[in-house]
């Protein structure tokens, strides 16, 4: 096998275990709400369990990477998909936190019912694990359009979380009886946001590997929506 189909094959390597991770995150993010849903403290305890396999992909996969810039000197396309392959890893460990966060909530919650029927919320999950998968698609296809797309997404998570936040301050506000477990569901929400964000994320490092370029993907309304927050924080409700 020559010098360079042995460097293909440990970059296709890498680049599936990309796609492994991305898979166990989006398996954490549906169990975590199903748990929610069905208020389940046995699946919620699997959820939080199984993120401590995401963080071992992590610490593999970022060790190939870097085995593989060193010993191997890439360059051009090459280096930028594993460099990014870095920042990937690192971005789906987080939203394997924030998949394991919602189970800790849903643990420290079962004793009480939930404030309200799911509506938002679910419908965040299924856009966060929608951008997810097409993200990873991008990535595979090395596609800078089709994750500009994804990108783009994420404004809808951006009113979800809105439009949540504004009915559980309602809530908190006529009923302080509510405050505990309407917390909680804003926890919930804010991950999912925080996931939203983590993709893009993902995107804009699969607009470099494929044209050098590095990109802000951030839209103009999310950047109004974190100065009035007052910065924030990227921590949510974490495992």
């Amino acid at each position: 096998m020559s010098t360079r189909t042995s460097f293909d094959q440990q970059l296709q390597n890498l680049s599936d275990q990309v796609v492994t991770m991305a898979s166990m995150v989006d398996k954490a993010i549906a169990r975590s709400l199903e748990a929610l849903r069905l208020q389940n403290v046995a699946l919620a305890d699997e959820v939080k369990r199984s993120d401590n396999a995401i963080n071992r992909m992590h610490r593999q996969g970022e060790e190939n990477a870097i085995t593989l810039i060193a010993l191997q000197g890439p360059v051009g396309s090459d280096v930028r998909r594993i460099a990014s392959s870095i920042a990937i890893f690192s971005n789906l460990e987080r939203m394997g936190d924030y998949a394991a966060g919602i189970g800790k909530i849903v643990v420290e919650g079962a004793n009480q019912p939930l404030l309200k029927p799911l509506n938002d919320i679910p419908r965040m999950g299924v856009i966060a694990r929608e951008m997810l998968d097409s993200a990873i698609l991008a990535y595979i296809k090395s596609d800078p359009d089709a994750a500009r797309a994804v990108a783009i997404r994420d404004d809808e998570l951006d009113q979800l979380y809105d439009d949540i936040v504004t009915e559980l301050m309602q809530y908190m506000a006529t009923d302080p009886t509510t405050i505990v477990r309407a917390t909680h569901l804003l926890w919930i929400a804010h991950n999912l946001e925080r996931i939203g964000d983590r993709v893009t994320n993902i995107c804009e490092r699969v607009v470099y590997i494929s044209t050098g370029e590095f990109e802000e993907l951030d839209t103009g309304r999310k950047l109004r929506q974190s100065l009035s927050r007052n910065g924030s924080s990227d921590s949510g409700m974490v495992g």
